[in-house]
């Protein structure tokens, strides 16, 4: 089988979530012919710039106008209108993926992000390519820009994403529970005290993680400040600048780290985390079990990912960074309270996802 594992940079969890499924394929179906790609890199050089700048700039520059559109663009009188611009806008600007996915007709396309979904259905549905179509949905809720005709099916993180894609008129048998699909290294079991001391850390001291995310948003170093009486590990991925700010800050309680390659390990010498609400990012949590406070959340995507783990009584929002510590306390010296938060992550996590989605794809 000639298969195709598309995604877009513009946030980090659509690629990771695409690479997550890629690896799975190695591991459990080698014997297929698996493609990853970046959908922009088949683009013109103007959307290839602009379609992720475009994001990052609305989402720390003007996040209530993002969270304004989000809102605007799922409104169901609305659809059919979105449908025919995004179609237009696409057609225009992704001509060259089109063309990818005519001459290579694949077998199956996995998208994890909605643009690969919507050029691929819709070339489906003129009878360009004759490829099934699998969306894996990298949210806990779904905004209808995910759902396109010509899909085949859709994958999503939990009973509420399903019925949620069901209730916008996907049939039933067309929607799977899988998860969202993580690396697997973050399902292994974790020892925290050797990872710690491996990490040149206090081995019995509650360990906080912090991931700022892809864009570094939100009041980190007030988050920093506050959490003195804590062992903090701070992640900062690409963001440089965030990174040389906060070291400068000398801390020390706190471990200042850019982009890591063991995000599993970690999460697994880690007693908590206080992270953005993305999806990615809850996904890996509820695998390695880990307790989370939210923070600066987007409008829209995030905030809506929050509702959902609500539902499931996952996850603190809504509190200051000065009433952080009291929150991390109450975990540290409520065992029971903890257990009962440990079980409820338990019950939401899919360490399994990437098995589900390869058996997904090479049984139908």
């Amino acid at each position: 089988m000639k298969i195709l594992i598309v995604y877009a940079t513009a946030g980090a969890g659509h690629r990771k979530a695409a690479e997550a499924v890629y690896q799975g394929f190695k591991t459990y179906a080698p014997e297929h012919e698996v493609v990853l790609v970046d959908s922009l890199d088949y683009t013109n050089p103007f959307f290839k710039k602009s379609y992720p700048a475009s994001y990052t700039l609305l989402i720390t520059k003007t996040p209530g106008l993002w969270g304004f559109f989000f809102a605007l663009l799922d409104i169901p009188a609305l659809r059919p209108l979105v449908t025919f611009g995004r179609r237009i806008y696409n057609g225009l600007n992704a001509g060259a993926f089109q063309k990818y996915l005519i001459k290579e007709n694949f077998d199956c396309i996995i998208s994890t992000h909605f643009l690969g979904t919507e050029v691929s259905a819709a070339l489906k549905r003129a009878g360009k390519i004759t490829s099934r179509v699998i969306t894996v949905v990298t949210d806990f809720d779904v905004h209808s820009i995910w759902l396109a005709k010509g899909v085949d099916h859709y994958t999503g993180a939990s009973e509420f994403t399903r019925n949620k894609i069901i209730s916008m008129g996907v049939p039933v048998e067309q929607v799977s529970i899988t998860g969202i699909p993580t690396h697997e290294n973050f399902a292994r079991p974790k020892n925290a005290i050797e990872l710690r001391q491996k990490m040149g850390l206090q081995s019995d001291r509650f360990t906080i993680l912090l991931a700022t995310g892809s864009f570094g948003i939100g009041p980190i170093e007030q988050i920093i400040t506050v959490l003195k009486d804590f062992q903090v590990v701070v992640i900062c991925g690409h963001n440089k600048k965030l990174f040389e700010r906060l070291s400068a800050l000398d801390s020390p309680s706190a471990k200042i780290l850019g982009l890591v390659d063991n995000m599993d390990e970690m999460m697994g010498l880690s007693d908590a985390m206080i992270t953005k609400p993305g999806g990615l990012s809850i996904s890996e949590a509820l695998v390695s079990g880990l307790p989370m406070i939210f923070f600066s959340a987007i409008p829209g995507q995030e905030t809506n990912n929050i509702k959902v783990l609500f539902s499931y009584g996952v996850g603190l929002s809504g509190i200051s960074v000065a009433e952080m510590p009291a929150a991390l306390k109450r975990l540290q010296f409520s065992p029971h309270e903890l257990a009962e938060l440990k079980s409820r992550i338990k019950s939401l996590a899919r360490p399994n996802a990437v098995r589900d989605i390869v058996h997904l794809v090479i049984n139908p």
